[in-house]
């Protein structure tokens, strides 16, 4: 039997550029309370990686203005309900294919740039406000 694959331990920041999630257009309908999602934050090895979470109710998203979902990391933490905008998402059940294209985007985009690395690679992308709320880089740059 074979030994599984175990994620890199090793967390590395990176800073990345990302011209697909901020111009995703995915509308707030496109999601619903119970969906499981992932937040993609960077790659683990040669795959993305990203914090898993689930989607709980409808939530205002402050920093875009727009309608946003909350949302709850079954790990926990500091941070256990957050509110992100839709684009930030992206289903993680394999029968949707506006985000299997997204994800595909995605990796296309990052592996060849840190697919080679031992690590965690965080792109630094997102941060998290005071109040609970995930927010972009290129939304907090664009004065949200």
């Amino acid at each position: 039997m074979a030994e599984p694959h175990l994620p890199p331990s090793t967390l590395v920041h990176a800073p990345t550029s990302d011209p697909l999630t901020p111009k995703r257009d995915i509308t707030h309908a496109h999601f619903r309370a119970g969906d499981q999602v992932v937040v993609v934050k960077g790659v683990a090895g040669s795959a993305l990686w990203g914090d898993v979470m689930r989607v709980v109710a409808p939530s205002w998203h402050t920093p875009t203005d727009e309608d946003g979902w909350r949302l709850r990391d079954p790990d926990g933490g500091a941070q256990t309900f957050l509110t992100a905008h839709p684009r930030y998402l992206a289903h993680l059940a394999p029968g949707c294919p506006d985000c299997l294209i997204h994800l595909r985007a995605m990796e296309d985009h990052l592996l060849p740039k840190h697919a080679s690395r031992d690590a965690l690679v965080d792109c630094g992308w997102y941060t998290i406000t005071a109040f609970g709320q995930l927010v972009h880089i290129a939304d907090t740059r664009a004065g949200r």
